[in-house]
């Protein structure tokens, strides 16, 4: 399942509009129902709308119904790893404290997370 997810990500990658970074990042994130929803980053002039690849698969599944994840995959354009930003971090353990993040550079090199190793004490609803 995680190369099947490496692989959404890295075709929502190319819909990324990134003209002031350069930096190209496509996620996809897999429900519990077994939906996936992708996403990539949209920069802006102003920089703060800017809104990450992960936090926009978070929204379109919530905004579908969706709200029990099980794994994202997070795919960067650079030749390193990208993870989360504290932001998306904190998104998704609002939703899925326990969910499994992937990073990779490819379908074949990749790096496996709990969110609660990327996010320490974070916090939700409860």
């Amino acid at each position: 399942m995680f190369r099947r997810l490496i692989g959404k990500a890295m075709e929502a990658r190319e819909f990324a509009y990134a003209p002031y970074s350069r930096f190209r990042v496509g996620a996809a994130l897999l429900t519990k129902s077994q939906k996936i929803y992708t996403g990539c980053n949209v920069e802006s002039a102003s920089f703060s709308p800017t809104t990450c690849a992960e936090r926009v698969a978070i929204l379109k599944a919530v905004s579908e119904g969706e709200k029990d994840f099980s794994i994202i995959a997070v795919v960067g354009s650079g030749t390193d790893y990208a993870a989360p930003c504290g932001v998306c971090r904190q998104l998704l353990y609002e939703f899925a404290p326990a969910l499994t993040v992937v990073i990779a550079k490819n379908p074949d090199e990749y790096q496996s997370f709990a969110l609660s190793e990327l996010l320490p004490m974070g916090f939700g609803p409860e």
